[in-house]
């Protein structure tokens, strides 16, 4: 029974297998990219090498040659009179021109481009390119870093020499300005307008970055800026093909737009366009800027009150035999709703293990979609995840127990566990771990229950733990009350998602927040509700 619960679970909730347009969302198989490159540099030294040697013998045979052909036309007669030269002269037109010609025709190259066709398998595509261009616009939106600081290599807590120069730069623009992002264009086409006139080379001109940075600003209803640089487009291109028309529209839509207004015309701002010059265009997520500010550090709710009734304690599974002589230490994270941490839950060697198990089958994790029930990627969850069953390893196995110990709630029904990698700006959007009832009045039209097909009725408990400390970025923060929850190697915290009456304890939407610096690596296992019923009794309330 057992067996068949993991086997259902790991087809309803497993994701599809890695594709090269997920490179992008997992440190942990980056790094193989890595030593990738750096096997093709030897390659590539080599490939010289051999070029330099065949290059040195075809020097080598023509300078000797050089030398002969002087001596020889200077008496052609008296030459061949002597009957080693005649020898000497046919044996090198019968067989020594013909090695030279086979060493001329060797190709050295032939090596490098078959290590390059090997490798090319799992090189990164225009996909994967455009994704990190995407995280990198994701942390600056987030954590409110403008375009200069990424460029410099200045993020907070650290300065690198990972710097982005002016071509880098446009193209982070030209991806902004493909997907329609004008926002992003703009900031990214005037960080390269700003290296560029600060003297910076580069492969682009001056008029492209114009020509994109002036329709980006143009699109973000800027008409008085947008005709300066169209202007300054036409001074240095007079002949560009679109710049004397959209600079002639402009002017005309401003003079409508001021007549109608009964304005008089302004000049554009001298200032240099930054983070803050326009407003982020809003989108989807409601509480988009609660849920950034959290990432940040900013708006947590702890207040003094609140952390006095916070505490710590020894915590050994009501008896647990197994927890008596070496109780879990477990500290209070949030008091309502009822948030712990248990401190050393998975050992050094434990961790290396599950992320030895996990890295192979790594995949672009999945969500439900809510209206089909379908596991699908998505933008607002960026991550790789690998699922682990007990038999995998004993350590797998293991870990489970140990989490039904500390929690006192049998993992027979959970699902298995989930292991996940965060890369570049990975994050998993605000989201309820629980699944809404088909009568839930927050449920949209036509969303099924999505773990009906189980048989193990609804996740009434996350265990994630945390397996990597992350330099800058990637808290877990619950925007409905204000708390973040920074990780933590080898901690793990807990809590309810649903109420002792089984209802969704809506407090506990959550989010993952982009890594702004580090890779994160966490695993969870998802509590379902049967077999709880003695061990999690119900509530009198609604809301017990």
């Amino acid at each position: 029974m057992r067996k068949s619960v993991f086997f259902i679970c790991w087809t309803l909730l497993s994701c599809c297998w890695s594709t090269q347009a997920e490179i992008f969302t997992s440190i942990g198989q980056m790094t193989d990219l890595i030593y990738t490159e750096k096997e093709l540099v030897q390659s590539l030294r080599e490939y010289i090498k051999a070029e330099e040697f065949k290059l040195a013998a075809v020097k080598s045979w023509a300078n000797k040659l050089d030398a002969l052909t002087r001596v020889s036309t200077s008496d052609p007669e008296g030459y061949l009179a002597h009957p080693v030269n005649a020898y000497k002269l046919m044996k090198r037109l019968n067989t020594e021109w013909s090695e030279l010609e086979s060493l001329v025709l060797q190709n050295p190259a032939e090596e490098f481009i078959s290590n390059m066709s090997i490798h090319r398998q799992f090189f990164p595509d225009e996909e994967d390119q455009t994704g990190a261009a995407k995280a990198l616009m994701r942390l600056q939106d987030t954590y409110q870093l403008d375009s200069e600081a990424f460029s410099r290599g200045k993020l907070p807590g650290m300065h690198s020499n990972a710097l982005l120069t002016v071509d880098d730069c446009f193209d982070m623009g030209k991806t902004a300005y493909n997907d329609a992002d004008y926002y992003h264009a703009v900031l990214w086409m005037q960080q390269s307008l700003k290296q560029l006139d600060a003297g910076e080379e580069a492969e682009v001109s001056k008029a492209d970055i114009l020509d994109y940075l002036s329709y980006s600003v143009y699109q973000m209803g800027d008409l008085p800026r947008a005709i300066e640089l169209t202007r300054r487009l036409v001074a240095i291109e007079p002949s560009h093909q679109r710049a004397g028309g959209n600079l002639r529209y402009y002017e005309r839509l401003l003079f409508k737009q001021l007549n109608e207004q009964n304005q008089t015309y302004q000049p554009p701002s001298e200032e240099p366009i930054q983070l803050g010059t326009y407003s982020r265009p809003q989108d989807h997520l409601p509480e988009r800027e609660a849920y950034e500010a959290l990432c940040r550090g900013e708006g947590l709710q702890m207040t003094e009150a609140r952390r006095s009734r916070l505490s710590c304690r020894y915590q050994d599974g009501k008896g647990n035999p197994r927890l008596l002589l070496k109780p879990m230490k477990e500290e209070d994270e949030w008091d309502s709703p009822h948030i712990v941490r248990y401190l050393d839950v998975l050992s050094h060697e434990e961790i290396e293990k599950i992320k030895e198990l996990a890295k192979p089958r790594l995949a672009r994790a999945t969500v439900r979609d809510p209206k089909t029930g379908i596991l699908t990627t998505a933008n607002y969850r960026v991550s790789k995840s690998a699922w682990l069953e007990g038999e995998d390893d004993p350590v797998v196995d293991r870990v489970n127990l140990r989490i039904q110990d500390i929690t006192g709630l049998t993992v027979d029904t959970a699902e298995l566990l989930q292991v996940a990698n965060y890369g570049v700006g990975g994050q998993y959007e605000p989201h309820y771990d629980f699944s809404r009832r088909p009568f839930d009045t927050n449920l949209q039209k036509d969303e099924p229950d999505a773990f009906k097909r189980l048989g193990t009725g609804n996740r009434v408990a996350t265990f994630l733990n945390y397996m990597s400390d992350v330099e800058a970025g990637g808290a877990t923060v619950f925007p409905d009350f204000g708390a973040a929850i920074r990780p933590r190697k080898g901690t793990a915290v807990f809590w309810y998602n649903l109420f002792k009456s089984g209802e969704g304890d809506y407090r506990t939407r959550h989010a993952a927040c982009p890594v702004l610096v580090g890779s994160k690596w966490v695993s969870n296992k998802w509590i379902h509700e049967r077999g709880q019923e003695f061990r999690r009794r119900c509530g009198l309330t609604e809301v017990d």
